[in-house]
């Protein structure tokens, strides 16, 4: 891990990296991530799906498209986005979490390429991708507009970028820290600092800073009665963006 990347928060990398070997147990630490993890897999298909004209419903919809999960931990994103046809990489500066991604892909015969790297250093080596993913990580990061800007300059152009984090307001330090990390007990405590929580018009900043345009926004709440997140108009805790890179204008003769 490279410790002269702006954007890593140290101590952050070291919290995850001790739940490294929780990242693929369902009822353990992890457990609200991986209820969380239907709602904002089928946003990134729907949305990757509709920018290059895909369909949805196809169990290979997302074939062909270069994808990065940046901060991928266990990689419980990452897999089921290559099992959709993705060619992934999944990225993390801990490298217990890529020990411990690596090796559950691997057992369940899933093709993702996993880096124990910064966003920083894919940057610096030139990569370039259709779609970058940035779930649940601006908030965990020492500099949100560098960590953004380094990941919007590996969208390729007509590429998009997604982001899912948490907005904020009182309304989340209530659910998000009191509710889910000391009463429900969803979380370990310490998982999130309310004062690093990023408001839609910071992270959209930011986007258009790197050069991309949002062209959407969801709020993500959660249904008790259903027991599941779903999409909704309510963005005052969980939400998600996503901006795009336009093409280059053709040349008219």
């Amino acid at each position: 891990m490279d410790r002269r990347a702006s954007s890593i928060d140290h101590a952050e990398v070291e919290r995850f990296s001790r739940h490294a070997a929780d990242w693929w147990d369902a009822r353990g630490p992890m457990a609200a991530l991986h209820k969380f993890n239907p709602v904002r897999l089928a946003y990134i298909r729907d949305k990757a799906a509709e920018r290059f004209a895909r369909e949805p419903k196809k169990l290979d919809c997302l074939k062909g498209l270069r994808m990065l999960d940046i901060g991928c931990g266990g990689g419980i994103l990452s897999e089921p986005l290559a099992r959709l046809g993705a060619q992934m990489v999944g990225a993390d500066p801990s490298r217990e979490n890529i020990a411990v991604a690596s090796a559950h892909a691997q057992e369940s015969g899933v093709a993702v390429d996993y880096r124990a790297t910064t966003a920083e250093d894919l940057a610096a080596a030139g990569e370039r991708f259709d779609v970058v993913l940035a779930m649940e990580v601006v908030e965990h990061v020492a500099d949100v507009g560098a960590f953004v800007a380094t990941c919007a300059s590996m969208v390729k152009p007509g590429g998009l970028m997604i982001a899912a984090t948490l907005n904020r307001t009182l309304k989340s330090f209530a659910l998000a820290i009191v509710g889910a990390e000391y009463v429900l007990r969803w979380l370990p405590r310490g998982t999130h600092q309310w004062d690093k929580f990023v408001t839609p018009n910071e992270l959209e900043l930011a986007f258009e800073r790197g050069g991309l345009r949002v062209i959407g926004e969801r709020g993500v709440i959660y249904n008790p009665f259903a027991d599941r997140w779903q999409l909704s108009s309510d963005m005052d805790v969980n939400y998600m963006l996503v901006a795009e890179r336009a093409k280059p204008k053709e040349k008219t003769t």
